[in-house]
């Protein structure tokens, strides 16, 4: 990993590291918001880019597919450049990348070429793991009295963005009509523009480094100890780092079950609705209020994963998925039960999220934490994929009650590696 100066000389005081953890922490709750924007607007409008150039209903689906393959596969990639720099070059880059993938977007739609418009949005998926990354980058420098907290507040800047960048849609639509091009293409160019300010910011703005300083206090430490340096750490080392560890392994667990649950059931929740009758209003309505679940109470959230422990956190948003799903699943066609499944089924990612991120932060040593958060992410968004591709087939076959029952299932690894970490006594 690169060499960084950190404040003063030596080992950080308590005070200077506390100081530098809330730099971090602003720094990156601002980059969330610039580049969640782009994120917001660019989802309102990439399955009708992808109807207009493919022409066909079927195919428009794959923008939203196409990024969670994008999040998914980059995932691995940027946590890796993020191991052996640090998190500023890991972060930039992927905002970079989601940059660059807007750009080909608009180059896709002006030459009406749907195979190039598929590239332009798996590039975009970078800025998504890019946003998801960042929650790890908040954790580094926290103490253990704190870690939920600020890992959460990062989580909950992404609100801000996701509610804003859609009622953009309009304005930019005009700007972009104004300068020659289709109105579709405003929220493209608004994401482009997010993510490109996320980069900047993070470039400018996010020194020292909080997980180089947060390694070079570990190899002191290790110094200190008469311990001899170790050797680089590889994904091999971060996957047998998290077997080893029950926590770690439950954490890994917990935040793809989350996720995977949350996206089963968020993405055929309109086509239930539409099928019972409901209004389009009352689709969006039912949709922003399940996004406030997942983002706006996040910091609560980690207050109460600081103060009661990441595992009953944990273990409290599956029950909360399991309510959610079992309200969803026997809704039928009453709108406002249906409405409040999707706002629990947020609120249990919510809890999945934040609680498995800060227990499998504080799990890990430094030097193998951000690898094995890369996988992490790479396997929540394959679970979001593979939910999204099969949840359509199993509403066709057992209908939205079979779905959600399907969709709780994914909850039971969680209950039994929770019983093997409290009776293996393994303490983060």
């Amino acid at each position: 990993m690169s060499t960084e100066t950190t404040p003063g000389s030596g080992a950080l005081t308590s005070a200077e590291r506390a100081r530098l953890q809330r730099r971090t922490v602003l720094v990156l709750m601002l980059a969330q918001v610039v580049g969640s924007v782009g994120m917001g607007a660019m989802l309102a409008v990439g399955a009708l880019i992808a109807l207009d150039l493919s022409g066909s209903d079927a195919w428009s689906g794959m923008a939203t597919t196409m990024i969670t393959l994008g999040a998914a596969a980059f995932a691995l990639p940027l946590a890796s450049l993020a191991a052996r720099r640090g998190r500023r070059p890991g972060l930039a880059l992927g905002w970079f990348l989601g940059a660059a993938g807007g750009l080909v977007v608009v180059a896709a739609t002006l030459w009406d070429l749907f195979a190039l418009f598929l590239v332009g949005m798996l590039l975009i998926g970078a800025g998504t793991a890019t946003n998801l990354q960042s929650r790890h980058a908040a954790a580094d420098l926290a103490t253990e009295r704190t870690r939920g907290r600020d890992l959460s507040i990062v989580v909950w800047a992404t609100t801000v963005g996701s509610v804003l960048g859609p009622n953009l849609i309009g304005p930019t639509g005009g700007l972009a009509v104004s300068l020659g091009l289709p109105d579709l293409l405003g929220p493209v160019l608004l994401t482009t523009i997010g993510f490109l300010g996320g980069a900047v910011l993070i470039v400018a703005l996010l020194r020292p480094d909080p997980l180089v300083t947060a390694t070079a206090e570990t190899a002191r430490v290790e110094r200190d100890r008469g311990q001899a340096p170790k050797p680089a750490v590889s994904l091999a080392d971060g996957l047998r780092a998290i077997r080893r560890s029950p926590a770690a392994l439950l954490a890994v667990v917990g935040i793809v079950a989350s996720h995977t649950v949350m996206v089963a059931v968020m993405t055929m929740t309109p086509v239930h609705m539409s099928h019972h009758g409901a209004a389009l209003t009352v689709i969006g309505l039912t949709i922003s209020l399940h996004i406030a679940g997942m983002y706006g109470l996040s910091p609560i959230v980690g207050w109460l994963a600081d103060r009661f422990g990441r595992v009953p956190v944990l273990l409290a948003g599956q029950v909360v998925l399991l309510v959610a799903t079992a309200v969803s699943g026997t809704a039928g066609h009453n709108e406002a039960l249906v409405t409040t499944g999707l706002i629990l089924l947020g609120l249990g990612w919510s809890f999945g999220l934040v609680a498995g991120s800060t227990l499998l932060a504080e799990s890990l040593s430094a030097e193998v934490r951000p690898r094995a958060q890369g996988f992490s992410d790479l396997a929540m968004n394959l679970g979001a994929a593979s939910a999204g591709a099969l949840s359509g087939m199993v509403l066709a076959v057992v209908g939205f009650g079979g779905l959600n029952l399907f969709a709780a299932l994914f909850t039971v690894p969680v209950f039994v590696l929770a019983i093997r970490a409290l009776l293996s006594r393994d303490r983060p």
